[in-house]
């Protein structure tokens, strides 16, 4: 039996550590999280009215966060998705480019594995370079993240500075724990728009 371990198994940084940091004192932000591991993740980070989770819609995450950030130019919002996500929806990074909204960031979570399907590996783990494809695609900035030295600096560039901006952190591939928020997409899209719009706003 094989036990050597893939480069992905040995990343540094640990997904929900990461999705911890990203989602620390938040305050109004708005989030939209892909379906899988990053909804499963903040999930664990602690639910949230002002975090849009998708259970489907695969490839969409970044897009619905474009809608977003345009629709509410003066909050910031984050997609945080995985990387076999962000790979069906590789079209919405040339259309966020062009629309260019100052307050959208999107972090990628990079373990190379596709985890719904049984962690295969993704295209990440050969060749294809995800900051590389947002910067071709026209993003002012992105970048890889392979280390703590590299969130840390990530950090406060996704909660401030003008974007759109993309990030691709690079973390362990591992089996984790479900913690699911609710299922339910009509109390989900309600809550949201409550909290984002107030209650008249959620009708």
């Amino acid at each position: 039996m094989d036990t050597t371990l893939t480069r992905s198994e040995l990343y540094p940084l640990r997904r929900r550590e990461v999705v911890r940091r990203l989602l620390a004192d938040r305050g109004d932000l708005l989030v939209v999280t892909g379906l899988g591991a990053a909804t499963w993740d903040a999930a664990d980070a602690g639910d949230h009215p002002l975090t849009f989770p998708l259970w489907g819609a695969m490839g969409g995450a970044a897009m619905i966060g474009l809608g977003l950030a345009l629709a509410q130019p003066k909050r910031r919002t984050l997609v945080i998705t995985g990387d076999g996500e962000m790979l069906m929806g590789l079209g919405a990074l040339p259309t966020i480019a062009v629309r260019a909204p100052k307050n959208l960031a999107v972090a990628v979570l990079d373990n190379e594995r596709y985890g719904e399907t049984g962690m295969q590996t993704t295209h990440t783990a050969g060749p294809a370079d995800l900051a590389a494809m947002a910067i071709g695609a026209g993003f002012p900035a992105a970048a890889d993240i392979y280390d703590e030295d590299g969130l840390a600096e990530a950090l406060p560039r996704i909660r401030g500075e003008p974007g759109p901006l993309f990030f691709n952190i690079k973390v362990r591939a591992e089996d984790l724990p479900l913690v699911l928020p609710p299922k339910d997409g009509a109390y989900l899209k309600t809550r949201f728009r409550a909290a984002l719009l107030g209650p008249e706003g959620a009708a």
